[in-house]
């Protein structure tokens, strides 16, 4: 009897450290990349999630804007609603989407790219959920995309960097990020998080603070990019595609302000961006 209790522990303790190491080792692979497919034709990029993805400024809108200016051909789409997780952004957008889901292209991915991007909420609470929600999508893209590289949008803390916890919501925020996609076919992070808290930090001389006030995002519970935030995101996304960092033009479509009567429209930037020269060398670093 003692013998048999024995064994089961030592089969508990040897169990109990193969889930430790293997979740240590999936963390580790928060580097990991996806591989496209091999194009016939523009490459397509599909974005889906919620307001980090739309609202101030327009990730996808900045992305075609560099793809743009380096002659790079791309195709972008995008699924967004405001404010909720991809389950319900595919709620939102159902029948669009399975419009989306269903073509089909010769060289037999529709999709090359995806960007997926969960709620903040869900991404740092729910983990099953994250991982449900990223199954449920990856699946219905795998039909006519099995080979798409996918590419799970690492959220930024939703708390402004002064406050305490931010550091410990970041960190959970990444592993959850890192666990949820590692099961997921041929996906990696987009590191939108690590690139961010490293803009805060004073990576490359970046002063996030002008006249005192946040330059990256705006808003308290819930964060939005800025210029500065938003073009570090867009360096990020084409370096990330591309391997390469962009030629920048002299304008983008930034935003005006955060008030009800402000839009987006062309801007110099060296005007709307603070320090587009260290924005630029962080994103890098993340790709």
């Amino acid at each position: 009897m003692k013998k048999c209790i024995l064994i089961l522990s030592i089969s508990v303790l040897f169990n109990s450290c193969n889930n430790f190491t293997s979740e240590n080792s999936i963390a580790s692979n928060g580097n990991r990349k996806p591989k496209a497919p091999k194009a016939i034709g523009p490459p397509r990029i599909l974005f889906i999630g919620n307001s980090q993805i739309e609202y101030f400024i327009s990730a996808p809108t900045l992305l075609q804007e560099l793809c743009n200016a380096n002659n790079q051909n791309i195709n972008i789409q995008q699924l967004t609603t405001m404010g909720v997780g991809l389950d319900k952004v595919y709620i939102t957008n159902k029948t669009e989407a399975n419009q989306n889901f269903s073509n089909i292209d010769k060289d037999g991915n529709y999709y090359d790219y995806v960007v997926l991007q969960e709620s903040t909420s869900i991404a740092l609470k729910n983990i099953e959920k994250f991982r449900s929600n990223l199954k449920m999508l990856a699946e219905k893209i795998h039909k006519n995309s099995p080979d798409v590289a996918i590419y799970v949008y690492q959220n930024m803390t939703p708390l402004p960097y002064t406050d305490s916890d931010y550091n410990n919501y970041y960190k959970e925020l990444r592993r959850n990020t890192v666990l949820a996609t590692a099961f997921i076919k041929n996906a990696g992070l987009l590191r939108i998080g690590d690139a961010v808290k490293d803009a805060y930090s004073g990576k490359n001389g970046y002063n996030y603070l002008k006249n005192n006030r946040d330059n990256l995002c705006y808003g308290l519970n819930t964060r939005h990019f800025l210029n500065d935030g938003g073009f570090l995101q867009a360096v990020l996304l084409y370096a990330t595609i591309f391997e390469k960092k962009p030629i920048i033009p002299k304008k983008l479509i930034l935003s005006t302000g955060t008030g009800d009567n402000d839009n987006m429209r062309k801007q110099e930037i060296s005007k709307a961006i603070s320090d587009p020269i260290a924005l630029e060398e962080i994103a890098f670093s993340n790709k």
